[in-house]
């Protein structure tokens, strides 16, 4: 009776540990199956952009440009590439969720996000955990690849176009006293601002920011900040933040009857910004593409090819950036003769010289791209050319 008993539960036992084992309950099971399956016939490429919430302009743009880069290069070493596109709801959380899931779920081979320093920097250290390379499109902040070696970018950064607005408030528009308006928490603002702050005060002395206030995102009253800076008499305002609380801004700011050009980064080129100062002149912000301004044969294409799918929408930086860093991830998956994401991630570290929509990029040892700023302005409704910078 007692053997009969015993071997029942041994029996029962192995039954349950054989169970388990087809779960994978473990951590370290977990990030064993995180890897792609490397016999598969399809490349996957995922994808996690705010399309809804505060940035969802921005994602949507962005999604536009890499779309229309799948359907005109669908395949890649013989195989389908597969879109997998995962709203992060421009939030942190959400942004993190969503890289779990495009590494843990989706196995995906590489990753392309975010619209957003912060939702950058909140997926950034899942997908260097499962070792899957990530491509920013646009998210600015020096902070994105800093220590992630599984980070890259086709965008310029803080520091450059910081840099760049400074000078261009100083040299072209004759600036000697400007004020900074921060959303506080943006680090993609905050960064910007201090950027801009060093550079303009290098050149234009210690005291040259004569004011530099705050608000939070979300934030629809902007009368205290504005009031406050009025009384500092600038000679520009910057302002880089999301385009729909600086809009806001910039609208009250005339209001209030401050006349000065305002300044602000690659964030105000989205309709939702224009629609609400496409009558107010000395508008000046820095962006990475303009369609009338083509610097490759890429840029052509891209032009051709974005009026055609995209019918009566203008064509814009965030698209074209989205675009290049779909054919980024292509082009090094080719170079890597392999879909292996270790193997990718090594041939986008060596990009040098890559053709892109929005300039020739080569990746530093930080995975930033080194690229020319373009700057425009509003005039006459519109977003207009201004002028280009080149990285020294």
């Amino acid at each position: 009776m007692f053997k009969r008993k015993y071997f029942t539960l041994i029996a029962l036992l192995l039954v349950v540990a054989l169970a388990l084992a087809g779960c994978g309950g473990g951590g370290s099971e977990e990030k064993k199956d995180a890897a792609p399956d490397a016999a598969s016939e399809v490349i996957k490429i995922g994808v996690y952009e705010p399309l809804t919430g505060t940035n969802a302009a921005g994602g949507e743009m962005t999604v536009e440009g890499i779309k229309l880069a799948n359907q005109l290069f669908p395949e890649v070493l013989g195989k389908k590439v597969e879109l997998v596109i995962v709203d992060n709801k421009s939030e942190k959380q959400e942004a993190a969720n969503a890289v779990e899931r495009l590494v843990s779920k989706d196995k995906v081979n590489v990753i392309i996000g975010s619209y957003g320093s912060s939702l950058s920097m909140a997926g950034g250290p899942i997908a260097k955990d499962a070792g899957i390379p990530v491509i920013g499109c646009s998210p600015t902040n020096p902070a994105v690849t800093l220590g992630n070696d599984y980070y890259f970018r086709v965008c310029f950064i803080d520091p450059f176009q910081g840099t760049v607005m400074a000078n261009f408030a100083y040299e072209t528009l004759g600036a000697k006293k400007a004020a900074i308006i921060q959303d506080v928490q943006q680090d993609y603002s905050v960064g910007l601002n201090n950027y801009f702050e060093k550079a303009f005060k290098q050149l234009a002395g210690e005291d040259a920011i004569v004011a530099k206030v705050n608000y939070n995102t979300g934030d629809k009253d902007f009368s205290s900040q504005l009031t406050a800076i009025k009384d500092k008499n600038p000679d520009v305002i910057f302002a880089p933040g999301n385009f729909t609380e600086s809009g806001i801004l910039v609208e009250k700011a005339r209001e209030l009857g401050i006349n000065v050009p305002i300044l602000g980064g690659d964030t105000w080129e989205a309709e939702e910004f224009l629609n609400r100062v496409k009558n107010t002149k000395d508008i000046y912000f820095s962006t990475h593409f303009d369609a009338t301004q083509p610097v490759t044969e890429m840029s052509k294409k891209f032009k051709e090819e974005y009026e055609k799918a995209y019918a009566g929408k203008q064509v814009n930086a965030f698209g074209a950036l989205g675009f290049d860093a779909y054919i980024l991830a292509l082009d090094a998956i080719t170079r890597a003769n392999s879909d292996d994401p270790k193997a990718i991630r090594d041939a986008l570290a060596a990009t040098k010289d890559f053709e892109g929509a929005t300039g020739v990029i080569t990746l530093d040892t930080h995975g930033d791209a080194t690229k020319t700023a373009i700057i425009k302005k509003v005039a006459d409704g519109q977003f207009v050319y201004e002028g280009k910078v080149d990285p020294k």
